[in-house]
């Protein structure tokens, strides 16, 4: 059976990943894997590194659509992948989490009749201003099997009439952190700080990049503002998307360049230094939906700069604090940041991946497919 994947921004290499692996190490001789890279992110720092730490396959396509508007992005997208599609003729489509080319890829499948599998599926922030919320319920709409991080991701399709090839699998982010913690081991990473001359607990981490911020120079100046003013304090390490990078230098000519005392900028840092670098903070602070859920298993505090989060648990939990993007706001949550007492489990088990296939094998199995093609 062939199932083509679509991947094109950083989380979703984290996670193929882990599929990948579970299908060259279980599903071999029933499952073969098309991986299709949109182009979405394309620097070496968000892309070409994530492959190689990752033990990720070279992509059988790799798309080039690079950067652009909303629109225009998924519709470049959108062509590109039905060109593969026809070529390939697969018997599924996997796409992951809410992003330009998840919305592309389930498109695209379901204008050929190809079914769609979502892995991250149901998640919910009900803020439509935000893309990714537009790209994640139209995709869950759109698939055929839905594979839920937890329960509430499973409450809020069942809200929407979806409940047929509704799956909770857990978290398939856990099993790349696993993944990683083992790798770890053996061949350490997260040594930017110490690089660096931070101690475990003696600094703040921050990552700034949804367009929400980003795109409103207005949200992305409190942040930096409040970063800036932690930073006289407590040492800030500021990974750099190219986003932001390109937003500050067109909205805040000069800032990057200004030496602020504790704001350590970085270029963009590979999975492994970013995962050492989040066990090592104090606090973590971000816009990523990903980083939250990190941040929650490694038992380091959070403060989320954005307004919602579909990643209710951890707030629930007292490990997440949503400050917005204010500047008192955020410099008040990292203050009055502690670790709580307890930190229930969340997001399953770190076996997703053996479940997302299994799910698969047996959709194969129930169509008929005996085999590879």
């Amino acid at each position: 059976m062939k199932i083509v994947t679509v991947v094109g921004a950083r989380p979703q290499f984290i996670k193929a990943a882990c599929l990948s692996r579970a299908v060259r190490d279980e599903g071999e001789g029933f499952i073969e894997e098309v991986l299709v890279h949109t182009g979405q992110h394309y620097d070496d720092g968000l892309s070409a590194v994530f492959f190689r730490e990752l033990a990720i396959p070279e992509p059988a396509y790799h798309l080039g659509v690079g950067s652009g508007s909303h629109g225009e992005q998924t519709g470049r997208m959108l062509a590109a992948v039905e060109r593969v599609l026809e070529a390939e003729r697969p018997a599924w489509v996997l796409v992951y989490g809410d992003t330009n080319s998840t919305l592309a890829g389930a498109l695209a499948a379901a204008k050929l009749h190809i079914p769609v599998a979502h892995v991250e599926a149901g998640l919910r922030s009900y803020n439509r201003l935000m893309p990714e919320e537009i790209n994640r319920v139209i995709s869950d709409h759109l698939a055929s099997l839905l594979f839920c991080p937890g329960r509430r991701a499973v409450a809020n399709l069942a809200a929407e009439g979806i409940t047929k090839g509704v799956v909770e699998t857990g978290d398939i982010m856990a099993d790349a952190l696993a993944y990683a913690a083992g790798r770890m081991e053996t061949d350490p990473g997260g040594t930017v700080a110490r690089r660096l001359g931070l101690e475990p607990g003696g600094y703040l981490l921050a990552t700034v990049h949804r367009s929400e911020n980003t795109d409103d120079p207005g949200r992305l100046g409190e942040i930096m503002e409040a970063l800036e003013d932690l930073a006289r304090e407590t040492p800030v390490v500021l990974p750099l998307h190219p986003r932001t990078e390109k937003a500050l230098r067109t909205s805040f000519p000069g800032l990057l360049e200004r030496r602020v005392p504790g704001l350590i900028v970085l270029e963009p840092v590979g999975y492994f230094d970013m995962i050492g670098l989040q066990k090592g903070a104090r606090v973590i602070l971000t816009d990523s939906g990903g980083v939250q859920k990190e941040a929650y298993w490694l038992g380091v505090p959070c403060v989320t700069l954005r307004d919602e989060t579909e990643w209710v648990e951890t707030v629930a939990a007292g490990w997440n604090v949503l400050a917005g993007t204010d500047r008192e706001r955020i410099i008040r949550a990292v203050r009055d940041s502690r670790v709580p007492g307890s930190r229930p489990p969340l997001y399953g088990d770190g076996r997703a991946a053996a479940r997302i296939l299994a799910e698969l094998k047996a959709a194969g199995r129930e169509e008929g497919f005996h085999g590879k093609g």
